[in-house]
């Protein structure tokens, strides 16, 4: 960002505070305006970075003054709430921003202002950019932040996750995305504050896997997205609670096992109706607004990571001793597939195995619900 327009993007900011009315819808016009284009969000993220603070190596001069960050702090948070998507998009962007600075020392009335939004459930604009927001902080929180903000946050998360009615499948998705980045920083806490992790743990897991259980419960649909998405989520956090307290989930690891399984029987179906039978998934290619692919295959990839980790874990195969041939009759299911596939999946893991050898650093491989149906096969014998 050249430094005229990073002038113009804080006097724009400055401005919507303006006590004068015409001042600040003026204001208030230029930057939706530019939150419009391309990259805005990133922009104004990279000005926070370069002006924010001084003793950081990214500094550019000027520094903003600590009167122009509380009406820039004041500013955002309440355009969380705006109409506009890509707007919610930018003001999430620049708050993760701010807090990586100034939370919760300097701006200890985020979290409460961001719970506030999250619970108005008459305003679901504000839920969005609110959730969305926390989605970006979540992903930036260390061991001494996670500890205090899980009790708080939790509740009114579940709180999405127990009302489908008033809440689409993307919100809770979204929801749940931000327990897993809390799980996973937990979990790598668990090892060193083991005694106190379990004592935060254990009150919450019961109604969570309950809530869980209640999503993973309804047959897999085809055509819908949305559901995958918020499958995907709860899959990846049970993931992180089977590898990092398998001890503490095994006692009630019997609320998701029937739905789990139920799970793996519809989602065959679905399947093979749009990889074998179809010419291919119509949603292959396609993300959400964080990037992340919304489509068939990327689901089952999620299932039979999952699946796998179970199996491979001494504490929950047992479970899945006593179902294990239909378990290997679903998976060799799965391997269905075209001859023309069968020679695209052939080529595909030709060139990750050879991409893999020569590669110095050995990135982990790519997965297709192909590959991962086979490696689950073995893992079974």
């Amino acid at each position: 960002m050249a430094d005229q327009d990073q002038k113009w993007l804080l006097d724009c900011l400055t401005a919507t505070l303006d006590t004068s009315r015409d001042v600040r819808s003026f204001a208030e016009a230029s930057l939706q305006q530019a939150s419009l284009q391309p990259g805005f969000g990133a922009a104004l993220a990279k000005f926070i970075k370069q002006h924010w603070q001084e003793d950081e190596g990214t500094f550019l001069h000027p520094v903003v003054s600590a009167e122009e960050k509380e009406a820039i702090r004041q500013l955002l948070v309440t355009s969380l709430d705006d109409p506009h998507g890509k707007i919610r998009t930018a003001v999430g962007m620049a708050i993760a921003s701010i807090a990586h600075y100034d939370w919760p020392e300097d701006w200890p009335e985020l979290l409460p202002f961001l719970l506030q939004l999250i619970t108005n459930q008459n305003n679901i604009d504000g839920v969005r950019g609110s959730l969305r927001c926390l989605a970006l902080l979540s992903g930036d929180l260390d061991d001494t932040l996670v500890p205090k903000l899980v009790p708080v946050l939790f509740p009114h998360l579940q709180t999405i996750l127990s009302s489908p009615h008033l809440y689409e499948k993307s919100l809770c998705a979204k929801a749940i995305e931000i327990m897993h980045s809390c799980i996973s920083v937990l979990g790598s806490m668990a090892g060193v504050y083991k005694t106190e992790v379990m004592v935060m743990m254990t009150p919450m897991l019961n109604s969570l896997l309950e809530q869980f259980s209640v999503i993973l419960q309804p047959p897999v649909q085809p055509e819908d997205p949305d559901d995958w998405g918020l499958r995907m989520e709860v899959l990846k956090c049970l993931l992180q609670l089977v590898q990092n307290f398998p001890s503490l989930l095994k006692a009630q690891f019997s609320i998701i096992v029937a739905p789990l399984w139920q799970m793996v029987v519809s989602s065959l179906k679905v399947y093979q109706l749009a990889a074998v039978q179809g010419s291919e998934d119509p949603h292959s290619g396609t993300y959400d607004s964080d990037g992340a692919e919304k489509s068939l295959e990327s689901f089952v990839i999620q299932l039979f990571e999952l699946l796998l980790t179970i199996v491979g874990n001494s504490k929950f195969a047992k479970v899945f001793a006593r179902m294990i041939n239909e378990l290997v009759y679903y998976t060799i299911a799965f391997l269905q597939i075209t001859e023309e596939q069968d020679l695209e999946e052939k080529n595909f893991i030709s060139t990750e195995m050879k991409q893999y050898a020569n590669s110095s650093s050995k990135p982990k491989p790519s997965y297709s619900g192909y590959l991962a149906s086979i490696l689950l096969l073995h893992q079974q014998n």
